[in-house]
């Protein structure tokens, strides 16, 4: 039965010595003071679990598996990293809970609990800390700033060719397991994984448009093919020949891939055939991470991941975090984070800072009618300082506080893994985000704590 405590604390002495033992330490105390937090999590990982009393393994407790992940983005460990150093080292064993005679847990077992803290979970526990730090006088959320990133998915970068590529070898794959596993041939089946391969890297290395668009040709039609051999495949599960579960979901695997792959033999062909321009939201980048959206920043550089609009405090605590689907305009994004910041304290801040992608005048008027009484825009977009703020002092000490969130980002970025989530799935992506955020909340506390 899964437990929300381990039985007995360990008999380790506890380091006090380092800095980072004393964060550690800090970051410990508010989790002990907080018993809900746990519970939280202990909600999630028995989701979908019938409980049973005192049979099979113990295993990993909810408090034990919430301070694992917080280690594992603080220290930017892998699952193998993790599973080495929580039993390795001293601070990190006391601080996750396993005692000297445990032998600690593999790293799957690691990936399966810390991966089973849903999102929405990760956002609660963010709103715990927010309580934390109002309480402890921290953090009132009276003065805002606003800013929006990009977090990468982890996908190679995406061209048309090397996404017919990964359609055939996948599919091929697949149907070599469905021909092992039911022992079913499909019609006409052949392996085109070699000319499917030859023609990408023919038009990867094309100098000239005539001969890209011969060898795109020839993909497209090996593409086509393996694509007719996979509906085969499907026609055979759906018309009964197997009702082997394994089968039944290799073939669920078969329509995903089949799916996506038809989508990017059509994009391929408007876009290479026909000559047409194709919507960043009608692109499949990613086979394996479907869900990921072309985000434009200026007009500089093109990132693939998904766009989230961070709001920060004075405290440099991250207060808010909406993850768009999409690439929604900054713009649109001023009042809904303005909403949402009464929705956490109950109230609008009384100053709130955004970037100049915010600014206008509509979002001016509809903030200020909400009774906040400085709007900073950092570009003007032909709005007066004294539109916006009580006085021009106020508008240049708003905008200089504004910067502050650009160096929280690039600290999330640098040292908590915002760059880029690793972990795989639409879920797994915001339930990543968020205990990065989560994470450096709590880093930010203990900092706190400690220098005074």
């Amino acid at each position: 039965m899964r437990e929300k405590w381990q039985k007995q604390m360990p008999l380790m002495p506890q380091i006090k010595d380092h800095a980072q033992a004393k964060e550690l330490t800090a970051i410990s105390g508010i989790i002990d003071a907080h018993p809900i937090i746990c519970d939280r999590v202990l909600q999630d990982l028995n989701k979908g679990k019938l409980v049973a009393y005192r049979t099979g393994a113990d295993g990993m407790s909810a408090d034990q598996v919430l301070r694992c992940a917080i280690v594992k983005i603080l220290f930017g460990f892998t699952y193998d990293e993790l599973a080495f150093h929580i039993v390795d080292s001293q601070a990190l064993s006391w601080f996750c809970r396993i005692g000297i005679a445990d032998k600690g847990y593999k790293k799957s077992a690691l990936n399966k609990n810390i991966k089973g803290i849903s999102d929405a979970t990760w956002e609660l526990i963010n709103a715990d800390l927010l309580g934390y730090a109002k309480q402890k006088g921290i953090e009132k959320g009276r003065q805002v700033r606003v800013d929006c990133t990009c977090v990468e998915t982890h996908i190679h970068h995406p061209t048309d060719s090397n996404l017919l590529w990964d359609g055939v070898r996948v599919l091929t794959r697949l149907l070599k397991r469905f021909r092992d596993e039911s022992g079913i041939t499909v019609p006409d089946f052949h392996n085109h994984t070699r000319v499917a391969k030859r023609r990408m890297l023919a038009v990867m290395n094309a100098k000239r448009k005539n001969k890209r668009k011969v060898a795109y040709v020839d993909l497209l039609k090996t593409s086509r093919k393996v694509v007719g051999y996979a509906h085969k495949a499907v026609a055979a599960i759906n018309a009964g020949a197997t009702c082997d579960p394994l089968v039944m979901t290799i073939g669920f695997q078969i329509e995903h891939f089949v799916d996506l792959t038809r989508r990017v033999i059509h994009q391929t062909e408007r876009r290479v055939l026909h000559g047409e321009t194709v919507d960043a939201k009608d692109k499949v980048v990613s086979l394996f991470e479907p869900h990921t959206d072309i985000i434009v920043k200026d007009r500089r550089d093109t990132l693939f991941g998904h766009k989230i609009c961070l709001t920060g405090g004075a405290s440099n605590l991250i207060l808010d975090c909406v993850i768009t689907e999409g690439n929604p305009a900054d713009a649109d994004l001023t009042i809904p984070m303005l909403e949402r910041q009464k929705q956490i304290y109950g109230r609008y801040p009384l100053k709130a800072s955004f970037d100049g992608g915010f600014a206008s005048k509509e979002n001016l008027k509809r903030a200020q009618s909400r009774k906040i009484k400085d709007v900073c825009f950092a570009k003007k977009r032909g709005l007066s300082e004294t539109d916006m703020c009580r006085s021009q002092y106020v508008y240049r000490r708003l905008r200089r506080f504004r910067a502050g969130i650009e160096s929280g980002i690039s600290w999330l970025k640098r040292c908590l893994g915002l760059t880029r989530c690793t972990w795989k799935g639409w879920d797994s992506f915001k339930s990543y985000v968020w205990s990065s955020i989560v994470a450096a909340n709590l880093l930010t506390i203990a900092r706190g704590k400690t220098a005074t």
